[in-house]
Protein backbone atom coordinates (compact mmCIF):
# COMPACT_ATOMS: atom_id res chain seq x y z
CA UNK A 1 0.00 0.00 0.00
CA UNK A 2 1.19 3.27 -0.78
CA UNK A 3 0.96 6.76 1.70
CA UNK A 4 1.65 9.99 1.26
CA UNK A 5 2.43 12.68 3.48
CA UNK A 6 4.00 16.35 3.48
CA UNK A 7 6.63 17.83 5.53
CA UNK A 8 8.53 21.09 4.92
CA UNK A 9 12.85 21.15 4.82
CA UNK A 10 14.60 24.36 5.53
CA UNK A 11 17.53 25.48 3.04
CA UNK A 12 18.84 28.92 4.77
CA UNK A 13 16.09 30.80 5.60
CA UNK A 14 13.53 29.51 3.34
CA UNK A 15 11.37 26.63 3.38
CA UNK A 16 10.80 23.91 1.07
CA UNK A 17 8.10 21.21 0.31
CA UNK A 18 8.80 17.75 1.00
CA UNK A 19 6.46 14.92 -0.48
CA UNK A 20 6.98 11.56 1.59
CA UNK A 21 5.78 8.94 0.06
CA UNK A 22 6.26 5.19 1.80
CA UNK A 23 5.31 1.93 0.16
CA UNK A 24 5.07 -1.54 1.62
CA UNK A 25 5.58 -4.22 -0.41
CA UNK A 26 6.64 -7.57 -0.09
CA UNK A 27 9.78 -9.03 0.15
CA UNK A 28 12.34 -9.36 2.62
CA UNK A 29 11.96 -7.07 5.13
CA UNK A 30 13.93 -3.89 4.78
CA UNK A 31 13.47 0.21 5.30
CA UNK A 32 15.01 2.29 2.59
CA UNK A 33 15.14 6.04 2.38
CA UNK A 34 15.84 7.66 -1.00
CA UNK A 35 15.64 11.19 -2.02
CA UNK A 36 18.84 12.68 -1.03
CA UNK A 37 18.44 12.55 2.67
CA UNK A 38 21.85 13.40 5.44
CA UNK A 39 22.84 11.14 7.72
CA UNK A 40 20.34 12.28 10.76
CA UNK A 41 17.69 11.45 8.01
CA UNK A 42 19.13 7.91 7.23
CA UNK A 43 19.01 7.77 11.41
CA UNK A 44 15.71 8.04 11.48
CA UNK A 45 14.42 4.65 10.49
CA UNK A 46 15.49 3.99 14.04
CA UNK A 47 13.95 6.47 15.92
CA UNK A 48 10.56 5.76 13.58
CA UNK A 49 10.89 2.07 14.73
CA UNK A 50 11.09 2.71 18.49
CA UNK A 51 8.45 5.68 18.64
CA UNK A 52 6.18 3.49 16.50
CA UNK A 53 6.76 0.63 19.38
CA UNK A 54 6.47 2.96 22.13
CA UNK A 55 3.31 3.87 20.73
CA UNK A 56 1.52 0.69 21.42
CA UNK A 57 1.71 0.52 17.30
CA UNK A 58 3.71 -1.84 15.22
CA UNK A 59 6.14 -1.99 12.29
CA UNK A 60 5.17 -4.17 8.99
CA UNK A 61 7.17 -6.40 8.12
CA UNK A 62 7.16 -5.56 4.73
CA UNK A 63 9.63 -3.97 2.36
CA UNK A 64 9.17 -0.46 3.56
CA UNK A 65 10.45 2.08 0.84
CA UNK A 66 10.27 6.24 1.90
CA UNK A 67 10.83 8.80 -0.93
CA UNK A 68 11.81 12.40 -0.06
CA UNK A 69 11.20 14.41 -3.28
CA UNK A 70 11.83 16.25 -4.77
CA UNK A 71 14.69 13.53 -5.07
CA UNK A 72 17.08 16.13 -6.57
CA UNK A 73 17.34 18.41 -3.39
CA UNK A 74 19.23 17.32 -0.17
CA UNK A 75 16.84 17.30 3.20
CA UNK A 76 19.18 17.42 6.38
CA UNK A 77 17.71 17.62 10.20
CA UNK A 78 15.51 15.22 11.44
CA UNK A 79 12.08 17.73 11.12
CA UNK A 80 10.76 14.84 9.31
CA UNK A 81 10.65 12.04 11.54
CA UNK A 82 6.99 12.34 12.64
CA UNK A 83 6.00 12.86 8.92
CA UNK A 84 7.86 9.83 8.24
CA UNK A 85 6.34 8.00 11.02
CA UNK A 86 2.90 8.46 10.23
CA UNK A 87 3.13 7.79 6.82
CA UNK A 88 4.55 4.81 7.55
CA UNK A 89 1.12 4.08 9.76
CA UNK A 90 -1.23 5.14 7.32
CA UNK A 91 0.62 2.72 4.46
CA UNK A 92 0.01 -0.13 6.94
CA UNK A 93 -3.43 0.71 7.95
CA UNK A 94 -2.75 1.46 11.30
CA UNK A 95 -3.67 5.18 10.59
CA UNK A 96 -7.09 5.72 8.33
CA UNK A 97 -7.63 9.40 7.86
CA UNK A 98 -6.97 11.21 5.25
CA UNK A 99 -3.84 13.15 6.70
CA UNK A 100 -2.98 15.15 3.61
CA UNK A 101 -4.10 18.83 4.21
CA UNK A 102 -1.85 18.76 6.98
CA UNK A 103 2.25 19.69 7.02
CA UNK A 104 3.82 17.96 9.73
CA UNK A 105 7.18 19.05 11.12
CA UNK A 106 8.70 17.26 13.92
CA UNK A 107 11.33 14.98 15.76
CA UNK A 108 11.11 11.86 17.84
CA UNK A 109 12.47 10.41 20.75
CA UNK A 110 12.57 6.26 21.03
CA UNK A 111 9.72 6.80 23.49
CA UNK A 112 7.29 8.87 20.83
CA UNK A 113 7.80 11.90 22.23
CA UNK A 114 7.58 14.89 19.82
CA UNK A 115 10.91 16.72 20.06
CA UNK A 116 11.61 20.49 19.32
CA UNK A 117 13.06 21.11 16.14
CA UNK A 118 14.88 24.27 14.53
CA UNK A 119 14.30 26.41 12.01
CA UNK A 120 10.13 26.15 12.21
CA UNK A 121 9.12 29.85 11.83
CA UNK A 122 10.60 30.20 8.39
CA UNK A 123 9.21 26.65 7.58
CA UNK A 124 5.80 27.95 8.73
CA UNK A 125 5.86 31.38 6.74
CA UNK A 126 7.28 29.65 3.30
CA UNK A 127 4.50 26.72 3.45
CA UNK A 128 1.90 29.43 4.10
CA UNK A 129 2.47 31.70 1.28
CA UNK A 130 2.33 28.53 -0.79
CA UNK A 131 -0.81 28.37 0.46
CA UNK A 132 -0.81 25.30 3.38
CA UNK A 133 -2.80 26.32 6.47
CA UNK A 134 -2.65 23.54 8.48
CA UNK A 135 0.55 22.32 10.93
CA UNK A 136 0.81 19.48 12.91
CA UNK A 137 4.12 20.51 15.38
CA UNK A 138 6.26 19.65 18.56
CA UNK A 139 4.45 20.99 21.72
CA UNK A 140 7.81 23.44 22.18
CA UNK A 141 7.36 25.04 19.03
CA UNK A 142 4.08 25.94 19.49
CA UNK A 143 4.87 29.86 21.11
CA UNK A 144 7.28 30.37 17.71
CA UNK A 145 4.96 29.23 15.62
CA UNK A 146 1.56 31.17 17.24
CA UNK A 147 3.08 34.80 15.77
CA UNK A 148 2.02 33.20 12.01
CA UNK A 149 -0.84 34.75 10.43
CA UNK A 150 -3.52 32.27 8.16
CA UNK A 151 -1.82 29.20 9.96
CA UNK A 152 -3.79 26.93 11.74
CA UNK A 153 -1.10 25.59 14.66
CA UNK A 154 -2.00 22.27 15.67
CA UNK A 155 1.35 21.40 18.88
CA UNK A 156 1.58 17.81 20.07
CA UNK A 157 3.83 16.52 22.91
CA UNK A 158 3.93 12.62 21.58
CA UNK A 159 2.55 10.57 18.82
CA UNK A 160 -0.34 8.92 20.44
CA UNK A 161 -1.68 12.30 20.58
CA UNK A 162 -1.34 13.16 17.00
CA UNK A 163 -2.77 9.89 15.99
CA UNK A 164 -5.50 10.13 18.60
CA UNK A 165 -6.27 13.81 16.93
CA UNK A 166 -6.15 12.47 13.57
CA UNK A 167 -8.45 9.52 14.30
CA UNK A 168 -11.08 11.88 15.88
CA UNK A 169 -10.41 10.09 19.24
CA UNK A 170 -8.81 12.91 21.34
CA UNK A 171 -9.11 16.27 18.65
CA UNK A 172 -7.24 19.20 20.32
CA UNK A 173 -7.94 23.03 19.66
CA UNK A 174 -6.06 25.29 17.61
CA UNK A 175 -3.29 27.29 19.13
CA UNK A 176 -4.16 30.60 19.82
CA UNK A 177 -2.43 33.34 17.76
CA UNK A 178 -0.16 35.36 20.18
CA UNK A 179 0.34 38.86 21.06
CA UNK A 180 3.45 40.69 19.67
CA UNK A 181 2.63 44.06 20.87
CA UNK A 182 2.23 43.23 24.41
CA UNK A 183 4.93 41.07 24.33
CA UNK A 184 7.69 44.01 23.06
CA UNK A 185 6.21 46.33 25.40
CA UNK A 186 7.08 44.32 28.55
CA UNK A 187 10.84 43.87 27.37
CA UNK A 188 13.53 45.46 29.42
CA UNK A 189 17.40 45.76 28.80
CA UNK A 190 19.32 45.57 31.35
CA UNK A 191 21.18 48.79 30.75
CA UNK A 192 20.47 52.10 30.16
CA UNK A 193 21.91 55.66 28.96
CA UNK A 194 20.90 57.22 31.92
CA UNK A 195 23.38 54.53 33.92
CA UNK A 196 26.39 56.23 32.10
CA UNK A 197 28.22 58.96 33.94
CA UNK A 198 29.78 61.93 31.79
CA UNK A 199 30.93 61.15 28.30
CA UNK A 200 28.26 63.68 27.03
CA UNK A 201 29.82 63.65 23.15
CA UNK A 202 29.77 60.10 23.02
CA UNK A 203 26.48 59.82 23.82
CA UNK A 204 25.77 62.37 21.43
CA UNK A 205 27.57 60.80 18.62
CA UNK A 206 25.80 57.55 19.11
CA UNK A 207 22.88 59.15 18.71
CA UNK A 208 23.53 60.50 15.56
CA UNK A 209 25.03 57.05 14.54
CA UNK A 210 22.13 55.38 15.56
CA UNK A 211 19.46 57.91 14.03
CA UNK A 212 20.94 57.48 10.45
CA UNK A 213 21.94 54.15 11.10
CA UNK A 214 25.74 54.74 10.99
CA UNK A 215 28.88 52.71 11.96
CA UNK A 216 30.72 53.28 14.71
CA UNK A 217 34.24 52.73 16.67
CA UNK A 218 34.70 54.27 20.11
CA UNK A 219 38.27 55.22 21.01
CA UNK A 220 39.95 55.79 24.64
CA UNK A 221 42.14 54.00 27.23
CA UNK A 222 40.98 51.44 28.99
CA UNK A 223 37.77 51.77 31.97
CA UNK A 224 36.29 54.99 29.77
CA UNK A 225 33.36 53.20 29.69
CA UNK A 226 33.16 52.32 26.07
CA UNK A 227 32.01 48.67 26.65
CA UNK A 228 29.15 50.08 28.51
CA UNK A 229 28.03 52.97 26.12
CA UNK A 230 27.91 50.00 22.81
CA UNK A 231 25.50 47.95 25.12
CA UNK A 232 23.73 51.23 25.28
CA UNK A 233 23.04 51.18 22.04
CA UNK A 234 20.20 48.80 21.23
CA UNK A 235 18.08 50.71 24.19
CA UNK A 236 17.86 53.90 21.90
CA UNK A 237 17.35 52.02 18.46
CA UNK A 238 13.64 52.46 17.34
CA UNK A 239 11.38 49.15 18.98
CA UNK A 240 11.58 46.11 16.62
CA UNK A 241 8.66 46.42 14.21
CA UNK A 242 6.80 43.00 14.14
CA UNK A 243 8.52 42.20 10.89
CA UNK A 244 11.55 42.76 11.84
CA UNK A 245 11.05 40.42 14.56
CA UNK A 246 9.93 38.14 12.42
CA UNK A 247 13.18 38.68 10.35
CA UNK A 248 15.62 38.18 13.30
CA UNK A 249 13.52 35.61 14.66
CA UNK A 250 13.92 33.22 11.57
CA UNK A 251 17.72 33.50 11.52
CA UNK A 252 17.74 32.57 15.35
CA UNK A 253 15.38 29.58 15.05
CA UNK A 254 17.36 28.32 12.01
CA UNK A 255 20.82 28.73 14.12
CA UNK A 256 18.69 26.99 17.43
CA UNK A 257 19.29 29.75 19.17
CA UNK A 258 15.76 30.85 20.17
CA UNK A 259 14.30 30.66 23.65
CA UNK A 260 10.94 28.60 23.59
CA UNK A 261 9.39 30.78 26.41
CA UNK A 262 8.90 33.72 24.07
CA UNK A 263 9.30 32.37 21.15
CA UNK A 264 10.11 35.44 19.18
CA UNK A 265 13.01 38.39 19.45
CA UNK A 266 11.24 41.36 21.15
CA UNK A 267 14.43 43.18 21.71
CA UNK A 268 17.06 44.41 19.09
CA UNK A 269 20.12 42.02 18.98
CA UNK A 270 23.36 42.15 20.19
CA UNK A 271 26.07 39.91 19.40
CA UNK A 272 29.72 40.41 21.07
CA UNK A 273 31.99 37.59 19.54
CA UNK A 274 35.04 37.11 21.50
CA UNK A 275 38.09 37.90 19.24
CA UNK A 276 39.19 34.48 19.04
CA UNK A 277 36.10 34.04 16.53
CA UNK A 278 36.54 32.56 13.45
CA UNK A 279 35.73 33.73 9.85
CA UNK A 280 33.14 31.10 9.72
CA UNK A 281 31.84 32.27 13.35
CA UNK A 282 31.06 35.77 11.96
CA UNK A 283 29.90 35.50 8.52
CA UNK A 284 28.38 31.91 8.49
CA UNK A 285 28.91 28.59 6.91
CA UNK A 286 29.80 25.04 7.92
CA UNK A 287 30.65 22.02 6.52
CA UNK A 288 27.43 20.49 6.05
CA UNK A 289 24.34 22.58 7.04
CA UNK A 290 25.42 26.54 6.29
CA UNK A 291 24.75 28.04 9.75
CA UNK A 292 24.38 31.94 10.10
CA UNK A 293 27.10 33.52 11.23
CA UNK A 294 27.07 36.89 13.73
CA UNK A 295 26.57 39.54 11.56
CA UNK A 296 23.34 37.64 10.79
CA UNK A 297 22.13 37.41 13.92
CA UNK A 298 22.81 40.75 14.93
CA UNK A 299 20.64 41.61 11.95
CA UNK A 300 18.57 44.46 12.93
CA UNK A 301 20.52 44.80 15.83
CA UNK A 302 24.43 45.54 16.79
CA UNK A 303 27.63 43.69 16.19
CA UNK A 304 29.78 44.81 18.81
CA UNK A 305 33.58 43.77 17.93
CA UNK A 306 35.46 44.47 21.67
CA UNK A 307 39.05 45.28 20.75
CA UNK A 308 39.23 45.06 17.92
CA UNK A 309 43.14 45.46 17.10
CA UNK A 310 42.97 41.41 18.43
CA UNK A 311 40.59 40.34 15.84
CA UNK A 312 42.29 38.38 13.29
CA UNK A 313 42.60 40.39 10.34
CA UNK A 314 40.90 37.98 7.72
CA UNK A 315 38.37 37.73 10.27
CA UNK A 316 38.15 41.84 10.05
CA UNK A 317 37.92 41.73 6.43
CA UNK A 318 35.54 39.42 5.86
CA UNK A 319 32.85 42.34 7.41
CA UNK A 320 33.40 44.68 3.87
CA UNK A 321 31.14 43.22 2.03
CA UNK A 322 28.51 42.59 4.54
CA UNK A 323 28.92 46.08 5.69
CA UNK A 324 28.21 47.33 2.15
CA UNK A 325 25.66 45.06 0.60
CA UNK A 326 24.05 44.41 4.03
CA UNK A 327 23.41 40.68 3.23
CA UNK A 328 26.32 37.98 3.03
CA UNK A 329 26.58 34.71 0.66
CA UNK A 330 27.79 32.04 2.28
CA UNK A 331 29.05 29.51 -0.83
CA UNK A 332 30.08 25.64 -0.12
CA UNK A 333 30.83 23.31 -2.38
CA UNK A 334 26.67 21.90 -1.12
CA UNK A 335 24.88 25.30 -1.16
CA UNK A 336 24.92 28.85 -1.47
CA UNK A 337 23.06 30.43 1.01
CA UNK A 338 22.28 34.10 1.13
CA UNK A 339 21.81 35.24 4.88
CA UNK A 340 20.47 39.31 5.57
CA UNK A 341 23.14 41.13 7.82
CA UNK A 342 21.84 44.20 8.29
CA UNK A 343 23.58 45.84 11.50
CA UNK A 344 24.91 48.75 13.43
CA UNK A 345 28.52 47.54 13.47
CA UNK A 346 30.28 49.46 16.59
CA UNK A 347 33.60 48.61 17.50
CA UNK A 348 36.03 49.60 20.23
CA UNK A 349 39.94 49.68 20.96
CA UNK A 350 42.49 51.68 23.06
CA UNK A 351 44.51 54.37 20.84
CA UNK A 352 47.77 52.62 21.57
CA UNK A 353 49.09 48.85 22.91
CA UNK A 354 49.60 50.39 26.64
CA UNK A 355 46.30 52.03 26.18
CA UNK A 356 47.33 55.38 27.46
CA UNK A 357 48.14 57.86 24.58
CA UNK A 358 45.92 61.16 24.61
CA UNK A 359 44.98 60.13 28.34
CA UNK A 360 44.68 63.32 30.53
CA UNK A 361 45.74 61.67 33.69
CA UNK A 362 47.99 59.00 32.06
CA UNK A 363 51.59 58.40 30.27
CA UNK A 364 51.91 56.49 27.09
CA UNK A 365 54.93 54.19 27.29
CA UNK A 366 54.63 52.99 23.37
CA UNK A 367 56.62 54.03 20.45
CA UNK A 368 56.26 55.64 17.52
CA UNK A 369 56.72 52.02 15.71
CA UNK A 370 54.18 50.31 17.92
CA UNK A 371 51.60 52.87 18.04
CA UNK A 372 51.57 52.35 14.15
CA UNK A 373 51.75 48.52 13.87
CA UNK A 374 48.90 48.18 16.48
CA UNK A 375 46.70 50.86 14.36
CA UNK A 376 47.43 49.32 11.37
CA UNK A 377 45.88 46.06 12.66
CA UNK A 378 42.51 47.55 11.31
CA UNK A 379 42.61 48.66 7.49
CA UNK A 380 41.93 51.20 5.40
CA UNK A 381 39.35 50.01 3.01
CA UNK A 382 37.04 48.67 6.56
CA UNK A 383 37.47 51.88 8.39
CA UNK A 384 36.49 53.44 5.23
CA UNK A 385 32.95 51.43 6.29
CA UNK A 386 32.98 53.09 9.39
CA UNK A 387 31.22 56.40 9.53
CA UNK A 388 32.25 57.98 12.70
CA UNK A 389 35.06 58.00 15.36
CA UNK A 390 34.37 58.66 19.04
CA UNK A 391 37.00 59.33 21.29
CA UNK A 392 36.09 58.58 24.80
CA UNK A 393 38.42 59.86 27.87
CA UNK A 394 38.72 58.97 31.28
CA UNK A 395 35.70 60.43 33.28
CA UNK A 396 36.47 62.87 36.19
CA UNK A 397 35.86 61.14 39.84
CA UNK A 398 33.62 64.48 40.49
CA UNK A 399 31.12 63.54 37.56
CA UNK A 400 31.13 59.64 38.46
CA UNK A 401 29.94 60.05 41.92
CA UNK A 402 27.58 63.27 40.80
CA UNK A 403 23.73 62.40 41.77
CA UNK A 404 22.55 64.57 38.87
CA UNK A 405 20.58 62.68 36.38
CA UNK A 406 21.24 61.52 32.84
CA UNK A 407 18.33 61.34 29.93
CA UNK A 408 17.47 58.33 30.02
CA UNK A 409 17.21 55.53 26.78
CA UNK A 410 13.84 56.18 26.40
CA UNK A 411 14.08 60.08 26.19
CA UNK A 412 16.63 59.69 23.41
CA UNK A 413 14.78 56.83 21.45
CA UNK A 414 12.09 59.58 20.93
CA UNK A 415 14.30 61.89 19.46
CA UNK A 416 15.65 58.71 17.08
CA UNK A 417 12.19 58.08 16.22
CA UNK A 418 11.72 61.51 14.80
CA UNK A 419 14.39 61.39 13.11
CA UNK A 420 13.81 57.70 11.49
CA UNK A 421 10.52 59.15 10.45
CA UNK A 422 11.77 62.31 8.78
CA UNK A 423 13.82 59.87 6.95
CA UNK A 424 11.17 57.94 5.81
CA UNK A 425 9.54 60.02 4.59
CA UNK A 426 12.26 61.44 2.68
CA UNK A 427 13.28 58.06 1.15
CA UNK A 428 9.33 57.12 0.30
CA UNK A 429 9.93 57.13 -2.85
CA UNK A 430 13.50 55.22 -2.52
CA UNK A 431 14.16 51.33 -1.56
CA UNK A 432 16.22 52.94 1.47
CA UNK A 433 15.16 53.83 4.94
CA UNK A 434 17.49 55.10 6.86
CA UNK A 435 20.72 57.97 5.74
CA UNK A 436 23.70 55.32 5.87
CA UNK A 437 22.25 53.49 2.93
CA UNK A 438 22.29 56.35 0.46
CA UNK A 439 24.59 55.19 -2.54
CA UNK A 440 25.86 58.50 -5.14
CA UNK A 441 22.27 59.12 -6.23
CA UNK A 442 21.15 59.91 -2.94
CA UNK A 443 23.53 61.88 -2.12
CA UNK A 444 23.59 63.85 -5.13
CA UNK A 445 19.51 64.61 -4.70
CA UNK A 446 19.52 65.18 -1.19
CA UNK A 447 22.88 66.08 0.27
Amino acid sequence: MLSKVFSYAINGLEGFKVDIEVDLSNGIPSYDIVGLPDTAIKESKERVKAAIKNSSRFIPSKKITINLAPADLKKEGSSLDLAIALGVLRASGQLVEEISDYVIIGELSLDGTIRKVNGILPMIISAVSNGEKKFIIPKENEKEASYVSNADIYAFENLTQVINHLSGKEPIEVTPKSDFDNLRDKAEYSTDMSLVKGQVVAKRAIEIAVSGGHNVILVGPPGTGKTMLAKCIPTIMPDLSFDEALESTKIHSVAGMLSSKDGILTKRPFRSPHHTATMIALVGGGNHHIRPGEVSLAHNGVLFLDEMPEYKRDVLESLRQPLEDRVVTVSRAVANVTYPADFILCGSMNPCPCGNLGAADRVCTCTPSQIIKYRSKISGPLLDRIDLQIEVDNIPYKDLITEEKSETSAEIRDRVNRTRLIQRERFRNEKIRTNSEMGEKQLKKYC
